[in-house]
């Protein structure tokens, strides 16, 4: 992809750990680190990145199939939720998700960019293959709660990119906490450390930690994510360190040859 230096991927094993609202702080945070970012949503079947960065139309041709991304908080951003109604299902089989994703990828006119955040679909299936064929992954970030039934799936996720040569650059924790807004108490909903153990266990990096926290899931509903509307707070903060660790892993060594895309072998 000319002009991309880096494609990151961040996935998940399962639905409903965050792994959108984590994907657009991210990118955010990269922004706000003096990167030149775009996201793709390649959630086909759930495209959240319309509601996250509170953008919605329909892109512009530019040249031939080639489209315009929308831009949302300085983020330039591209999903299928452009294209169809918000409730509307994407009853599609395999081979049209891949035709999406790959549209998507490569007819696009995405620009100069330091680094494109991929927000994948949950799981391991056509939609990952398709990213881990089509383009050179720099690297993938994987978002986890901290309790046992969601590591398990993280797992899957996380091998299945090692299986693809894909590097893993690290763990998110996200849910991690909560703290109660009105007694200032911690409780751990759904365990604590989970993902610290696990990244240690298989001598990855751990990203950090992300709370359960209203003003998150606020921001998110609203369009402005939390990296936006409180660039300055605590939240804020977790989220911007995230991205710089992402990044210099991504960076490291200086100066090395991106490697191409890697071939899927099947067994």
């Amino acid at each position: 992809m000319p002009g991309v230096a880096h494609i990151i991927a961040v996935a998940s094993g399962k639905g409903g750990v965050g792994k959108s609202t984590t994907t657009a702080n991210i990118a955010l945070g990269m922004k706000a680190n003096g990167l030149r970012v775009g996201v793709l949503d390649a959630d086909i079947y759930g495209p959240s990145v319309p509601r996250l960065f509170g953008v919605s139309g329909r892109p512009e041709q530019v040249e031939g199939r080639i489209l315009k991304p929308l831009e949302a908080h300085g983020i330039k951003v591209m999903s299928i939720g452009f294209m169809v109604e918000e409730d509307t299902p994407m009853i599609w089989r395999g081979p049209m998700v891949m035709s999406a994703l790959t549209q998507m990828l490569r007819e696009v006119a995405w620009g100069e960019l330091d680094a494109l955040v991929v927000d994948m679909p949950p799981g391991t299936g056509d939609a990952q293959l398709t990213m881990a064929q089509q383009v050179p992954l720099s690297g993938a970030v994987i978002v986890s709660t901290p309790q046992d039934l969601a590591l398990i799936d993280a797992r899957k996720g996380l091998n299945m990119f090692r299986r693809v040569d894909v590097p893993v650059l690290g763990i998110v924790e996200n849910m991690s906490y909560f703290v109660a807004p009105d007694t200032g108490k911690r409780y751990d909903i759904f365990g604590h450390g989970g993902a610290r153990a696990e990244a240690e266990r298989l001598d990855i990096p751990f990203l950090g930690e992300v709370p359960l926290d209203m003003d998150i899931r606020i921001n998110s509903d609203n369009g402005t994510p939390i990296v936006v509307a409180d660039p300055d707070g605590a939240h804020a903060a977790v989220y911007r360190d995230i991205a710089a660790k992402v990044w210099a892993e991504v960076s490291r060594p200086l100066g090395e040859v991106r490697r191409a895309a890697p071939a899927i072998v099947f067994d």
